[in-house]
C-alpha cells in the first residue's frame, strides 16, 4: 500500500502534543470475534436495507480529509449517526490508540456502504494511548457511547473491546489482504451492536475505558443537519 500526501493533524501522547501526519484512513467493517454477534449487527442493518458485506472482516479506503477531532460536524440531511470504534494509528514510533465515531448516512449505506461511509466526517478524541501499555490487558477494556436525541441522552452502546478482533489479528488480516499498515495510516476497527435502534441526534458521545488504570479516551461531537434543496 502506498501512502500518499500526509495532512497534519495534533494529538496528545501522554499529555504532550503531537504532530501526526495522516495520509491513509480505514474502516474496518464486520470485525466481531463472535460469529453470532456478527450475524446480529449484519441483521440490524439489513433492517434499514444494507446488503451483506462480500467478506468479512472487510476494508474501506476512505479520504484522509474526513478524520477531524472538531467538536461539530455536519451532514447533510437527517439520516447519519455515529457508532463508536477503537481506531488504532501508525506512526514511525509504533501504533497508538485512540477513541472514534465511524458517523455514517444509514439512508446512503443501504445503497453503497462505501459511499455512505465517504459521506460524513470521523471523529476521533485528540488524547492517544500508546498500544504497548495497554496490551497485555487489552481484553478488559470497554467502549460506551451515549447520544443525544430531541434533547434527551441515553446510552447508545456499551460492551468489551473482546467482542472485535484483537489488534494484531485485525493488522494481520489487513496487511494479508492490503500490504503493510503504513506509518501515517489510522484504521478504525469495528463497533457494537447498539441498544434499541439504530438513529442519530444532534450529539454524539464515546468513550474507551481502561479499568485497570482507571482512565479513559473520550470525545464528543455535536452534529449539524445541513438542508438538502432538491
Amino acid at each position: 500500500m502506498s501512502v500518499g500526501t500526509a495532512r497534519s493533524i495534533e494529538f496528545s501522547v501522554n499529555r504532550e502534543a503531537r504532530a501526526f501526519g495522516i495520509a491513509e484512513l480505514i474502516v474496518a467493517g464486520w470485525t466481531g470475534r463472535d460469529r453470532s454477534a456478527v450475524e446480529h449487527h449484519i441483521a440490524e442493518l439489513a433492517a434499514i436495507g444494507v446488503k451483506r458485506p462480500r467478506s468479512i472482516p472487510c476494508f474501506y479506503r476512505l479520504g484522509a480529509h474526513l478524520l477531524t477531532t472538531a467538536e461539530e460536524i455536519q451532514v447533510v440531511g437527517e439520516d447519519s449517526s455515529g457508532e463508536i470504534e477503537f481506531v488504532l494509528i501508525s506512526s514511525a514510533e509504533g501504533f497508538h490508540v485512540a477513541v472514534g465515531s465511524d458517523h455514517t448516512d444509514r439512508k446512503v449505506e443501504a445503497y453503497g456502504v462505501t459511499v455512505s461511509k465517504q459521506m460524513c466526517p470521523k471523529p476521533v478524541g485528540r488524547e492517544l494511548w500508546r498500544f504497548e501499555e495497554i496490551e497485555d490487558h487489552w481484553d478488559r477494556l470497554v467502549l460506551r457511547s451515549h447520544v443525544t436525541r430531541a434533547g434527551v441522552r441515553r446510552l447508545y452502546q456499551e460492551g468489551g473491546v473482546s467482542a472485535m478482533m484483537a489488534p494484531r489479528e485485525l493488522l494481520s488480516r489487513f496487511t494479508a489482504s492490503s500490504g503493510a499498515f503504513a506509518p501515517g495510516t489510522a484504521m478504525f476497527c469495528g463497533t457494537l451492536a447498539v441498544q434499541g435502534k439504530i438513529q442519530g441526534g444532534e450529539r454524539f458521545e464515546v468513550e474507551l475505558h481502561d479499568p485497570a488504570r482507571n482512565r479513559s479516551l473520550k470525545h464528543d461531537y455535536t452534529v449539524r443537519a445541513l438542508p438538502i434543496s432538491d
